[in-house]
């Protein structure tokens, strides 16, 4: 074995050693080896312990996505992207690599209801578990109610600090939350812990000038939106044809009868 490669092997056995949280085997492992005359063992162990460290990923994985919620089937895959405009669709796919994430970036998903905004919440998700990030899919209006109950027990700290584990919280369909002033105190406070520390992604078929909807109070309207939008990507599903409008486009074209389909 050529001293390059041996030094090679050498320092990723020693790079899995301290993933694996193993300081003194990262320093002491292939040394040893190599003085104990088995540098041409180096290879089989470096394929040992990746084979370890594989296992670690798919078993970290599968926790993540168990605990994130996101419902199952919802990803890029099963995403029609070409639905989308391309710019769209490519914000998407960038989305997916998790880069915002790193920021405290927020993602927000604008439209009518139907086009697809919550698969491709999703689906982002869904990508983002698969590269060993922490996410948890709720529907906005489940979050505010558990967090209600949180500060009837006195726990909303605590609960708070549990939601901080995970790096992205996907907020869908924020419009449907219950506008009584104790649903709007709760969902700001989330808005407020998270700025600028960890990613929200939400999906609203109200556009920010109806968001005095949900905060009802002008200025509480105006701290939310700010909160979201000072460090955010936002994602217009506009000039998108419905699930339902796409589903009567097909039975028109099956059935010959244009007239029955849709304008969009």
């Amino acid at each position: 074995m050529t001293t390059k490669k041996s030094a090679e092997l050498l320092e990723r056995l020693a790079a899995l050693c301290i993933a694996f949280k193993l300081p003194t085997l990262a320093d002491q492992l292939g040394p040893r080896f190599v003085n104990a005359g088995h540098a041409d063992e180096l290879e089989l162990l470096v394929e040992t312990f990746e084979l370890e460290a594989g296992d670690r990923r798919e078993r970290r994985v599968d926790r993540l996505r168990r605990a994130s919620k996101l419902p199952p089937g919802k990803t890029l895959e099963t995403l029609d992207l070409t639905r989308f405009p391309k710019q769209l669709a490519a914000k998407m796919k960038e989305l997916a690599k998790g880069g915002f994430l790193e920021r405290a970036d927020n993602v927000l998903c604008f439209g009518i209801p139907g086009v697809g905004k919550s698969h491709a919440a999703a689906a982002i998700g869904h990508a983002l578990v698969a590269q060993g990030h922490s996410v948890f899919f709720t529907p906005t209006f489940k979050l505010v109610q558990d967090l209600l109950a949180a500060k009837r027990d006195l726990k909303l700290s605590r609960a708070l600090r549990t939601l901080d584990f995970f790096e992205l919280l996907i907020l869908d369909d924020i419009g449907y939350v219950q506008q009584g002033p104790d649903e709007v105190d709760v969902l700001f406070t989330l808005m407020a812990e998270r700025y600028e520390r960890r990613s929200m992604l939400l999906t609203s078929n109200l556009v920010f000038s109806e968001w005095n909807k949900i905060f009802k109070d002008p200025m509480t309207t105006a701290a939310a939106i700010d909160r979201v939008v000072h460090h955010s990507v936002i994602l217009e599903f506009a000039d998108v044809t419905t699930f339902r409008g796409e589903a009567a486009k097909k039975r028109a074209r099956t059935t010959g009868d244009e007239s029955q389909a849709p304008t969009p």
